[in-house]
């Protein structure tokens, strides 16, 4: 079962923006040949931090409005959120040492 969580517009302000810790949001597109390299890092990502973390991801073209508010302007983009803060942006592929130290360096420390 993936640890990573699909969400929707309606959804958003709920599963994220309510969020007791911070959220890393992955948006991506079935198109998107890039976004099928990230995926397994998100279920990574879910996985490695998921005391400290929640991961959910957007698919771009049926959510419109969180897209714009979110200024995503290619896929595959990544933003990490504390309620309504952005912590970090990204945009396109990152490796798993990337993302490992974007999330590490906003994560409260383990334990």
């Amino acid at each position: 079962m993936s640890s990573v969580t699909v969400v929707t517009d309606s959804e958003f302000e709920s599963a994220v923006l309510e969020a007791e810790q911070p959220v890393l949001v992955y948006f991506w597109a079935s198109w998107c040949g890039p976004c099928k390299l990230m995926s397994p890092l998100m279920e990574w990502a879910a996985d490695t931090y998921s005391d400290r973390l929640k991961v959910v991801k957007m698919e771009v073209d049926p959510n419109p409005s969180t897209v714009k508010q979110y200024q995503v302007e290619g896929v595959p983009a990544l933003r990490l959120l504390q309620g309504t803060e952005v912590l970090e942006s990204s945009e396109g592929v990152i490796g798993k040492q990337k993302l490992g130290s974007l999330l590490e360096n906003h994560l409260p420390k383990q334990g």
